[in-house]
């Protein structure tokens, strides 16, 4: 699946979004590295902070299915710019992605920007920062 049709299917998902409260509909897309396809789109609750975006739905889907080895993920929101990944959203990538997995960042112009994982979050909290079990 190339970057266009990956986009494509974030912006379909996107459409599934439950956002009452900030009616800023996001989808998300997530291809793993044997070609499997996860989408989420943000799902809000009258409770803000158990809200939890698209990108994180993606993911927890896919992990929840025994995947761990991604390659790309796209992102589709209404907005002026390439919609960023929240910091919610990159600290769990960071947790799941390798520093090469590639994150497409785009709006429903069809502006796009893509960057790996190490420059999307660089010095990012990981594992290795926690203390050693002994």
């Amino acid at each position: 699946m190339n970057q266009q049709q990956l986009i494509q299917e974030a912006k379909q998902i996107r459409e599934r979004a439950y956002t009452p409260y900030s009616k800023f509909p996001v989808g998300a897309a997530l291809l793993t590295e044997d070609g499997t396809l996860f989408t989420g789109c943000n799902i809000e609750n009258a409770a803000y902070p158990v809200t939890c975006c698209a990108e994180r739905v993606a993911i927890f889907k896919a992990i929840s299915e025994g995947y761990h080895r991604f390659s790309q993920i796209a992102v589709v929101a209404d907005t002026k710019r390439p919609v960023p990944p929240c910091g919610s959203c990159r600290q769990v990538m960071s947790e799941f992605f390798d520093s090469n997995v590639m994150i497409h960042t785009s709006n429903l112009n069809g502006e796009t920007k893509s960057l790996p994982m190490n420059e999307l979050l660089p010095f990012s909290f990981a594992a290795s920062d926690l203390p050693e079990e002994e």
